[in-house]
């Protein structure tokens, strides 16, 4: 994986959260915090945590006695997600989800919304999180299906690949879409020491005021931006208009509405 898959800087968080947040996010965030609402107490820890998007869903669904740990190795994102969510019970902080600071058995539930493609050591970030698990508690993670069950990022991707044929910016197939092999994340579930594990696919619709806005979140606020800048900064906008105009061509000028697909899995932390 490229650095600049990682990297979620400048105006990329703002962005993000702008235009993706409610497009692709928003849907699976309310759906892991469903999942963990059956908590009255406890600690949790969020890694990958972005723009608080998951971490505003959990604060909206726990009880007050939940305290929440919300990390992410980024600090522009934790940054801006700190704006949004001035919640006394929710600490933000920069951590490395392969590397975690916290000390053994210190959480009941460990969730992560579709950040765990982006670890480089995905074995040894399960490893962490089971460390941090006390006996019995819940790592809770998404991962999106392949790009070709995920309308809007497909044709994105089509509509850049068009521009620039002979070095096509990725980004997408590669690292959010690129890890959509269920069997692999159970084996690397077992292997950290994991049981009683849970794939389930969920589809939900994306839906965006109209077809720029879906062109402006993919290609302007994620790493696909510093791909594009990587081959051609004067390129921006002509990628994100081509990609506009095909989304368009598709699904309409807006509202626009397209399937979205991804895994949500569970694992828990034996009790030995």
């Amino acid at each position: 994986m490229a650095e600049a898959d990682r990297t979620f800087a400048g105006s990329i968080p703002e962005m993000y959260d702008q235009y993706m947040g409610p497009m692709i996010f928003a849907p699976y965030a309310d759906d892991l915090a469903s999942r963990l609402a059956h908590m009255r107490d406890g600690h949790l820890l969020e890694t990958a945590a972005g723009t608080g998007i998951v971490t505003r869903a959990l604060d909206a669904v726990l009880p007050e006695t939940i305290l929440i740990e919300a990390t992410d190795l980024n600090q522009p994102m934790l940054d801006h997600a700190s704006t949004r969510l001035p919640s006394a019970r929710v600490v933000w902080r920069q951590a490395d989800a392969q590397m975690l600071p916290y000390p053994d058995g210190m959480f009941d539930a460990v969730v992560c919304q579709f950040g765990v493609m982006f670890f480089p050591d995905k074995a040894r970030a399960f490893a962490e999180a089971h460390r941090v698990l006390k006996p019995g508690g819940c790592f809770l993670f998404n991962v999106w299906d392949r790009i070709e069950e995920n309308e809007f990022a497909d044709i994105v991707v089509q509509s850049a690949a068009h521009l620039f044929p002979g070095d096509p910016p990725m980004f997408l197939a590669r690292t959010p879409h690129g890890h959509h092999d269920t069997l692999a994340w159970e084996g690397l579930l077992r292997e950290a020491g994991f049981a009683a594990i849970k794939i389930e696919t969920v589809v939900r619709e994306s839906t965006s005021p109209n077809a720029r806005s879906v062109a402006i979140g993919y290609c302007q606020g994620t790493p696909m931006r510093n791909e594009i800048a990587a081959r051609d900064p004067g390129r921006l906008t002509e990628v994100t208009e081509a990609a506009a105009k095909a989304i368009a061509l598709r699904f309409g000028p807006g509202p626009v509405t397209g399937k979205i697909s991804a895994h949500v899995i569970t694992a828990i932390r034996s009790s030995n």
